[in-house]
């Protein structure tokens, strides 16, 4: 079974368009949605580990210019 989690993610405002737009191209991200509330992003991430969840992470969404903040909840 594959691993799973929602990333929850704050942008500056003025780049929030285009963060949106590179995590659509990021390989384990299989939703991206702009929200309102606490957060600007929440994005769906599956990976067939847990540690490629973390490395999608690490080097593929925390790296994205623009991207202030992020929250990671992984399904149980």
């Amino acid at each position: 079974m594959a691993d799973k989690a929602y990333v929850l993610i704050n942008t500056e405002t003025a780049l929030t368009q285009s963060v949106v737009t590179r995590l659509q191209q990021v390989h384990a991200v299989i939703g991206v949605h702009e929200v309102l509330g606490p957060y600007d992003i929440v994005v769906e991430l599956e990976a067939a580990t847990h540690e490629d969840l973390i490395a999608a992470l690490r080097h593929d969404i925390r790296p994205i210019k623009g991207i202030t903040h992020t929250v990671t909840c992984t399904w149980l």
